[in-house]
Formats: C-alpha cells, sequence, structure tokens
C-alpha cells in the first residue's frame, strides 16, 4: 500500500483512457478544486469515490485502494454477480465522457465564432 496519493499512476491510467483531472471531478461530483486535494493527498477518498475513480480509470478499486494513499477504505463489493451492471455503468461512464468533451467542444466553437462576427 502507498504511503502517499501515486499521482503519476493516476495521472497515467487518466491519460490512457484520454481524460483528465476535470473529468474525474465530474464523475466524483466534487469541485475540481477537491481533485486537486486528493492529488496532493490533502484530501482522503472514500469507499464509493474509490469505486467511482476505479471504474473511470478502469483499475481493480484494489489497485487504486493500493495506490491512493494509507487510510483509503477498501469498499465492500455488493451482494451478486454485479459485474453486468458494472459493465453497464462504464459503459455510460464513457458514454457521458464523450457527451461532456462534445458540449466543451461546441462551446469553444460557438464562442470562436462569436469572437469572428
Amino acid at each position: 500500500m502507498a504511503l502517499f496519493f501515486d499521482q503519476a499512476w493516476f495521472d497515467q491510467r487518466l491519460k490512457e483512457r484520454g481524460l483528465t483531472r476535470d473529468d474525474v471531478a465530474s464523475a466524483l461530483r466534487l469541485a475540481r478544486e477537491a481533485v486537486d486535494e486528493i492529488w496532493k493527498d490533502q484530501r482522503e477518498i472514500t469507499s464509493n469515490e474509490v469505486v467511482m475513480l476505479a471504474r473511470l480509470i478502469g483499475a481493480p478499486a484494489a489497485d487504486v485502494v493500493t495506490r491512493a494513499g494509507i487510510a483509503t477504505p477498501m469498499p465492500k463489493e455488493p451482494a451478486g454477480d454485479a459485474a453486468p451492471v458494472h459493465a453497464r455503468l462504464d459503459e455510460m461512464d464513457q458514454r457521458l465522457a464523450r457527451i461532456e468533451r462534445a458540449i466543451a467542444d461546441l462551446q469553444s466553437l460557438i464562442i470562436a465564432t462569436r469572437h469572428q462576427g
């Protein structure tokens, strides 16, 4: 278990998936400042946040716990076979991230169009 939050490992996982810390903030429903505090090991993450972060970066929750610092709680596994639910949630998370990126692109295009006119 890592003594401190392993920024490099998490940043690499995000990069591999084409995601940013802003995407983490959206997924965890936190302000970007709170995510920055997590990355600086100034804020502990909850077991629910472990699950969401693991889904977002495509890593097992145990790996997130191991890399997130000494006080990070291991989430309890839900009863029954939750694999189909997790797969569907992962798919929805990826789709939502693509939609959010498309909206940001559209907003940028609108702003650029206004400045040209």
